[in-house]
């Protein structure tokens, strides 16, 4: 391995290891000042490389005041892993927040004074963390992000997808075409990269083709990250398309960002010839945002103005016919009154509401069922289409974020009273308290509509479950859940804050689960940041009412902010591969309303 040369004016590196949330063991490397600083860089590298590739990165930059990290990715250099291989690109991007969390806690600094510097595959993971988590990091800088990959194969996505198809789960690997001479320059450097033995040439299809994936996201729904971000990019890149670099920034939700595009320069910006202009384009940034930058403010208004408000009142607007987009949806909204009747999911959907607790039910049980083979065949689609794909690995979330926090409690030698507001049938309640020795919990299992509140009683009594109360009531009456007694230790609101688009509801269900909770005690929240069929849902879908399902998105960074404000700080999150579902962890951390 190449090594950089050390210089007096920064720390010498120390090598370091943790374990992700799996077990897998990362190694990184910290360049920690002899005097103590509260600012912090970590840096993330590219695709098939590791950190030590980032050592002369870290000198170049001589910020001799910044605590600098910079990790070997799962399956990438001294790391742990099959080489260039992740169960999923979403379990990447939670190997980040990991890496994070574990670098604030264990060498003692707030995120609030990191930036983040990462590269290519790496910048693409750590954008797609910053959009899905909503880490409240001090600043950005990403360098040439491989949103889109040159594939000078004709079709490789769809011919990809198609061996992934056959291989039937198995693992499948490409080996980059990409050679030391597309990716700089400078001789020298390219030869580091030739010798080092530690570099990966293969990349697993799965993290290949869900990173496409992510990043389809990413470029559409980039409004909502608002961190402030440097997006550093080569003129003459063999590597990645520069055009879905200028279509994600120009729609970055931050207010303070900069693009930066270095004339004939190659992929790695990095390790280019003139290299020194792009690292002191980086350390002015670096710099300036860990000097004085300020958060931007919290998005507890979001409702009233803003980036999902305006696709919100877009999507109350009619469509004007005729056109493609009318004509698409009138035919769906045909086709679900006709032949989508006959399936049992779809006249369910219809009759209660696409969102009520019994469509969510019926769509967990996963069981087709229809008139005729033709419904059952409706009803097989219809209950995998992404949205309850997503519905259904957000049960799995729930429960295990659940078992979490239960066990949290429990090694604090806290009582577990567990309530939940808005819990429809309470399946995954009752499912996960049917795993568990249960005989140290209670639970109080709250809804508004009777039918949930019998259909959960039954399902209680099938599984024995004799210390759940159910009773009913009101989500949104602050008061009605601040007089709960005794006090929850471990609140639940499921699915319910995202089919509200006021934030003054959720705010006053929240206060009242801050005044009900004791400080110490926990929140699951679910959110629904992204949705890829938001449109379709509104125009063609009803809701309980029997009106349209027009939903308003809330990034996480808005649903994090209205949860801290009422006085709980998240701990943990997790995602599903779509994007579309989160499930987060919060503490209760304040005795009266936090000011943010």
């Amino acid at each position: 391995m190449a090594q950089a040369t050390q210089s007096d004016s920064i720390a010498t590196p120390t090598e370091h290891t943790m374990r992700l949330h799996d077990g897998t063991e990362l190694f990184y490397r910290a360049w920690i000042p002899e005097t103590p600083s509260e600012k912090v860089l970590l840096l993330f590298h590219r695709g098939h490389e590791h950190s030590g590739r980032l050592a002369d990165v870290v000198e170049a930059l001589g910020l001799q005041d910044v605590a600098a990290f910079a990790w070997d990715a799962r399956g990438h250099g001294r790391s742990s892993g099959e080489r260039g291989y992740a169960p999923s690109f979403a379990c990447m991007v939670k190997d980040v927040d990991c890496f994070v969390r574990h670098v604030c806690e264990t060498h003692g600094y707030k995120i609030e004074n990191v930036v983040v510097l990462a590269h290519s595959v790496g910048a693409v993971t750590v954008a797609t963390w910053v959009h899905d988590y909503a880490p409240r990091i001090r600043a950005l800088v990403l360098a040439t992000p491989a949103l889109r990959v040159k594939l000078y194969v004709p079709l490789a996505i769809p011919g990809l997808r198609v061996m992934q198809q056959l291989k039937r789960g198995r693992k499948s690997f490409v080996k980059s075409y990409v050679k030391s001479h597309m990716l700089t320059h400078d001789e020298e450097q390219a030869k580091r990269y030739d010798e080092d033995p530690l570099i990966a040439k293969a990349i697993a299809v799965n993290v290949l083709l869900e990173m496409y994936d992510a990043s389809t996201r990413l470029i559409e729904d980039a409004g909502a990250i608002r961190v402030p971000t440097l997006l550093v990019a080569g003129g003459a890149d063999w590597v990645v398309k520069f055009s879905a670099e200028e279509e994600f920034f120009n729609r970055l939700g931050s207010p303070i960002k900069k693009m930066r595009i270095f004339p004939g320069m190659y992929h790695d910006v990095l390790h280019e010839k003139d290299r020194h202009l792009v690292l002191a384009e980086i350390r002015q940034f670096v710099e300036q945002s860990l000097a004085g930058s300020q958060p931007p403010p919290p998005l507890v208004q979001a409702d009233q103005k803003g980036y999902t408000k305006s696709e919100f009142d877009d999507l109350k607007k009619p469509l004007h016919a005729p056109s493609p987009r009318w004509f698409n949806f009138a035919a769906q909204r045909w086709g679900m009154k006709t032949l989508g009747k006959l399936s049992r999911g779809v006249r369910l959907g219809m009759q209660t509401g696409f969102d009520s607790g019994q469509t969510l039910d019926y769509v967990y049980e996963n069981q087709p069922e229809g008139d005729l083979l033709l419904g059952r065949v409706i009803d097989y689609f219809y209950l995998n289409s992404i949205g309850w794909r997503g519905i259904r690995l957000r049960k799995v979330n729930i429960e295990a974020v659940l078992r979490q926090a239960i066990d949290k409690l429990r090694k604090e030698n806290q009582p577990i009273r567990l309530l939940d507001i808005a819990t429809g049938c309470g399946r995954y309640v009752l499912e996960t308290l049917n795993q568990l020795d249960n005989r140290d919990i209670t639970a109080l299992l709250r809804d508004n509509v009777p039918a949930n509140l019998e259909a959960g009683r039954k399902l209680a009594a099938e599984f024995s479950l004799h210390n759940v109360t159910f009773e009913p009531g009101d989500a949104f009456d602050e008061e009605s859940l601040a007089a709960i007694s005794p006090p929850p230790t471990l609140a639940i609101v499921s699915g319910l804050y995202e089919l509200f688009p006021q934030n003054d509801m959720v705010r006053r269900s929240l206060r009242g689960l801050a005044r009900a909770v004791q400080t110490g005690g926990y929140l699951v929240y679910t959110g629904q940041p992204w949705h890829p069929q938001v449109e379709m849902i509104a125009r063609v879908l009803t809701n309980r009412e029997g009106q349209p399902w027009v939903m308003r998105r809330r990034t996480q960074e808005e649903m994090d902010d209205l949860v801290r404000e009422a006085g709980f700080e998240k701990v943990d999150m997790e995602i599903d591969p779509y994007g579309i579902f989160t499930v987060s962890l919060a503490r209760r951390v304040a005795d009266a309303v936090k000011e943010l």
